[in-house]
């Protein structure tokens, strides 16, 4: 099972609406705690998260997303419903681009359910690295919030190293924090680039070593990070099948990030922490 903050990250919401869909009955924990209240859900809830994601996205509202799941609506259905609201928002103006995506996200992942790949996912240690890096906050783990605090760190990033008469030395890395204790707390972005300068060589940009992992739970995205939902949760499934556990803030390698987005290779590396971590 994961915990409540576990579950909103592989599912890409905020603890605060779980704990909203779980006081309006859309989405119960699995089991809550009956000393600490601590709630915990299991993967194959996944698959419903997704459909109250998608119908919201469609114009439901939240009452109305209970009445539509209570009469089991299939993936067929579901499908058309999809295309029809993706053909709506085309016609909209730009600002709605960023949604339509997010609905086709969750489309794929949702006919995808039960047929995930996970003989991709790779358990192998990850070496030291040192990466220059440059560090903001976003609102949440959701590509929408992260893509637009990323992307400008990256540009200054490469900036500041041409500047220095820097060059890297090898494939940029992200990795993520959560900015405090609270499960809700916004998320502390970091983009990275490997480098083999020393520390205080690059004005206004940190020259760190990256520690080496035991092992890392890895799995390889091929495409734009706005459409990597699916791959998450394919990660997700894995991990709970085999009985481990996962930082699942943990760091993407950007393998191939040359060209259009939707030609990127990423590694999605989630350290193993232990199971009573």
């Amino acid at each position: 099972m994961f915990t409540i903050g576990d579950f909103a990250a592989y599912g890409q919401v905020s603890v605060r609406m779980l704990r909203h869909y779980d006081a309006l009955g859309l989405l119960r924990p699995a089991r809550v705690d009956p000393y600490t209240g601590y709630r915990y859900y299991d993967a194959a809830q996944l698959a419903r998260l997704n459909r109250i994601i998608a119908l919201k996205d469609l114009g439901f509202s939240l009452q109305q997303v209970g009445q539509v799941l209570d009469e089991t609506v299939g993936v067929e259905e579901l499908r058309g419903m999809l295309r029809l609201r993706r053909a709506e928002l085309a016609e909209t103006v730009a600002s709605a681009t960023a949604r339509l995506a997010q609905v086709e996200t969750r489309l794929r992942t949702i006919e995808s359910e039960g047929t995930m790949p996970t003989r991709e996912v790779v358990v192998k240690p990850l070496p030291a690295v040192r990466v220059a890096v440059l560090t903001d906050t976003a609102e949440s783990f959701d590509p929408r919030h992260i893509g637009p605090v990323i992307q400008p760190l990256y540009q200054r990033l490469f900036e500041q190293l041409r500047a220095a008469g820097v060059a890297p030395s090898g494939p940029e890395l992200a990795w993520y924090e959560r900015s405090g204790t609270e499960l809700g707390d916004p998320v502390v972005v970091h983009a990275g680039v490997t480098v083999s300068a020393e520390p205080g060589s690059v004005p206004g940009v940190e020259i760190v070593d990256l520690p080496p992992v035991a092992e890392a739970a890895t799995i390889v995205h091929r495409g734009s990070m706005d459409r990597v939902l699916t791959t998450i949760q394919s990660l997700a499934r894995w991990i709970e099948s085999s009985g481990l556990r996962a930082d699942v803030l943990g760091r993407e390698l950007y393998l191939d990030s040359c060209g259009p987005q939707e030609q990127w290779v990423t590694e999605i590396q989630w350290p193993l922490v232990a199971a009573d971590a």
